[in-house]
């Protein structure tokens, strides 16, 4: 009998896994339509601001248009976020605390207004990226299957998970680093069953814009030199160049929150006309250096070449106009995202730095399109916190798997500086202040339920289930251990790579994450 109640458990346990794999590969395919549409709207509008500029340098009237029609997208775009304030930004907080069971929004009207609202705001040079507003588009399209399918809230949020992958796949094409971007930051914690959804759902998202964009890398960047061991002290002062960039840039972006908050003239959600008045000039003298920054970083493999100190000089404004307009722009609160600009900047520094060294005659000049490429990638894990996506994001987008080695030492190097300067994860501080605006959760009455991870540094481990002061109406309703699942008793003693399945309210259920957080000192899984 036992034998027999056993084989139809996991039956049936197949069956649904089966079923939500199948539901998130669902979520990559339409996630990938979308951010297709979303890419190549970008794409267009991009063309066509870049092409009334052109025209403004021969007639001085194009500017009229140019500027009624930022003041136009600035309207749009800021109504948008006045009507759901969860539009603004990237979205990568808010599916963190979705995640997390701290935050409950709804999809539709999320998706349709960050598509929109993205592009008209990305497409028009602003230094700001697709990438944050793909994955809230890929995790609202997920919520919206998971409705559809009239999933169950631990399933639903898996689904989210996948979306928010395939999202970030579709807009880098890179859907390793979609799958680990969820799985390293977002979620904290390499869960089986959210890491096989979510990498069938990058997998099928990358397919799909595949399609459309072809196979290329997005910054098919050619370095073919390998970088010599005896100059790896290079490697060790850019790194910790591009930590305390990083951590600078993070300070800047929190700070300069304050000097919106102050402006009082322009209403808050108008507040991206600043940024779209200070973007007329630059656009206009300097147009390769607008928008997210993929084609500037493609640039600089010819502007490297030429070699001066004039160069050297050119590379350092261009950063520096890079981190600061960057900040102003995303801080006005507009639909958009920082990952591409931070690889944009990671470039520039890494770029700089090169042709410095150059001059000095402490580097040969074939070794400069290399320090481009890793200081991306350092200057990624410095501020993102994510330094496994880093690497694996660098090498998708690149396309190329040589040079591994020096990409972790910068990333390393970069990470460990940010740590000790007192940084934490960008994301993670943005979701902070974020759920600080949205009060107390309050018991609904309805059960949910919270995985646990069980590390080997966490104080449950060798405690017995009933010595552990756990939050309140909390139940271990399981364990697993391995592929052995434990229905716990009070006597029953935790160990380190425990999965404990814990029954919580769902209203209180952020809360509980956070009891559970102090209590071990880790991330937790959804």
């Amino acid at each position: 009998m036992y034998f027999y109640e056993s084989g139809e458990k996991m039956k049936r346990d197949n069956t649904t896994t089966l079923k939500l794999l199948v539901e998130a590969i669902i979520v990559g395919i339409f996630t990938g339509l979308v951010v297709g549409l979303f890419r190549f709207g970008i794409e267009k509008t991009s063309a066509f601001w870049l092409d009334l500029f052109k025209k403004a340098h021969q007639n001085a009237v194009w500017f009229v248009a140019i500027v009624i029609g930022f003041i136009i997208v600035a309207v749009i775009a800021g109504y948008f976020v006045k009507q759901y304030p969860h539009v603004g930004g990237s979205g990568i907080p808010e599916v963190k605390l979705e995640l997390q069971g701290k935050l409950s929004v709804k999809w539709f009207p999320i998706l349709w207004r960050k598509l929109i609202g993205g592009i008209l705001v990305i497409g028009t040079g602003l230094f700001l990226g697709p990438e944050g507003p793909s994955l809230q588009l890929g995790s609202s399209i997920g919520q919206g299957v998971g409705e559809g399918f009239k999933q169950t809230k631990t399933n639903s949020r898996v689904l989210l998970a996948t979306g928010a992958a395939s999202g970030l796949s579709a807009a880098f094409g890179a859907p390793l680093s979609g799958a680990l971007f969820v799985l390293e930051e977002v979620f904290h914690n390499f869960s089986p069953r959210v890491w096989l959804n979510a990498l069938a759902g990058a997998l099928a998202s990358n397919f799909v814009v595949s399609n459309f964009f072809g196979l290329h890398p997005s910054l098919a960047i050619s370095y073919n030199h390998s970088f010599p061991l005896p100059l790896y002290w290079h490697l060790i002062l850019l790194g910790l160049l591009l930590g305390i960039l990083g951590h600078i840039y993070k300070l800047g972006l929190f700070s300069f929150k304050n000097v919106y908050k102050k402006i009082t003239i322009i209403p808050r959600w108008l507040h991206g006309l600043i940024p779209l008045a200070i973007l007329i000039p630059i656009a206009y003298f300097w147009p390769l250096i607008t928008g997210p920054g993929n084609r500037l970083i493609l640039s600089l493999s010819d502007t490297i070449t030429t070699q001066g100190w004039i160069t050297v000089r050119m590379l350092a404004l261009f950063f520096i106009l890079r981190i600061s307009f960057s900040i102003v722009s995303y801080d006005s609160g507009l639909p958009s995202g920082i990952f591409l600009p931070i690889l944009t900047m990671g470039a520039l520094v890494g770029a700089t730095y090169g042709t410095f060294m150059v001059q000095l005659g402490l580097m040969p000049a074939k070794l400069v399109v290399n320090l481009v490429i890793f200081s991306m990638a350092g200057l990624f894990a410095a501020i993102i916190r994510a330094p496994f996506t880093a690497i694996i994001l660098i090498t998708e987008m690149v396309g190329s798997l040589l040079h591994l080695m020096p990409l972790a030492v910068v990333a390393f190097i970069a990470l460990l500086v940010d740590e000790l300067l007192g940084g934490r994860p960008i994301y993670d501080s943005l979701a902070e202040a974020m759920q600080g605006k949205n009060g107390v959760a309050k018991a609904s009455g309805h059960e949910d339920q919270l995985t646990v991870p069980v590390y080997e540094s966490s104080q449950l481990v060798d405690e017995k289930v009933a010595d552990i002061s756990w939050p309140k109406d909390t139940l271990v309703k399981l364990i697993r251990r391995g592929s052995e699942e434990i229905i716990p008793n009070g006597q029953t003693t935790i160990a380190a790579g425990d999965m404990l399945v814990l029954a919580v309210d769902s209203g209180r259920r952020g809360q509980v994450y956070d009891e559970m957080r102090k209590l071990q000192e880790v991330e937790l899984d959804g």
